[in-house]
């Protein structure tokens, strides 16, 4: 089994699912008392989010460049950024380490080619959705991606990100809303909808929309567990 390492704490609710998934998953594959050799650094989430807040990315490349080197010392063979957000410096990071950084727009992007969908709705931070880091992997691939158009609906979204699933809070009434905008995609030609933050799995569920979901937390790990098999 190869190992990996994790880089977590952005936020801990996503990386508490991350470990349980992948271990979860190299069980059932392998049977037995066979769980995942994985090494996790988990950041103090407040100081990525200051960073990130004023923009400043640099701050943030750095911090997460020291940690995949303490992980790659530490025997990690590949590395992967517990959510999407911090894959707006993956491809500088990939650039800076050897060894693989498993990125979760591109294995995303895998997942929507399977099932032949050429346009998709994206949710997620206002980074993830405003800035082009996702969205080009998906265009890569052919793949149009959308996102809300409302000021309202993206600060909505972002909002409740940090301060409700960031916090492992979720209620029915922010289930409703997302499910709404979620469904305004889905009429405005969304063939698929990106969840494209590790927590909003917390809120939208398989079968809760007439279209695919794409978890990307899912995917995330299970390009993991494949990795660590192979």
């Amino acid at each position: 089994m190869r190992k990996i390492g994790l880089i977590g704490g952005i936020s801990w609710v996503s990386t508490s699912d991350y470990y349980t998934l992948i271990n979860k998953g190299i069980n059932e594959k392998l049977g037995g008392l066979n769980f995942s050799e994985c090494l996790i650094y988990s950041f103090n989430y407040a100081d990525i989010k200051k960073n990130n807040d004023a923009n400043d990315w640099d701050s943030t490349f750095n911090m997460l460049l020291k940690a995949a080197e303490v992980l790659k010392s530490g025997g990690a063979e590949a590395i992967l950024l517990c959510a999407n957000t911090m894959h707006v410096i993956a491809d500088r990071l990939q650039q800076a380490i050897d060894i693989p950084l498993i990125h979760i727009a591109e294995e995303t992007a895998v997942e929507i080619q399977k099932k032949e969908l050429k346009k998709v709705g994206l949710l997620g931070t206002r980074f993830t959705m405003e800035l082009d880091f996702f969205k080009d992997k998906l265009a890569e691939k052919g793949i149009e991606t959308i996102i809300p158009e409302s000021e309202e609906v993206k600060n909505f979204i972002h909002y409740t990100i940090f301060e409700e699933l960031g916090r492992g809070i979720a209620t029915e009434e922010t289930k409703k809303r997302y499910l709404e905008i979620a469904n305004e995609l889905i009429k405005n030609g969304a063939e698929g909808i990106i969840l494209g933050c590790t927590e909003i799995p917390l809120v939208i569920k398989e079968g809760d929309l007439n279209v695919p979901i794409f978890d990307t937390a899912l995917i995330h790990t299970q390009a993991a567990i494949n990795f660590q098999l192979t």
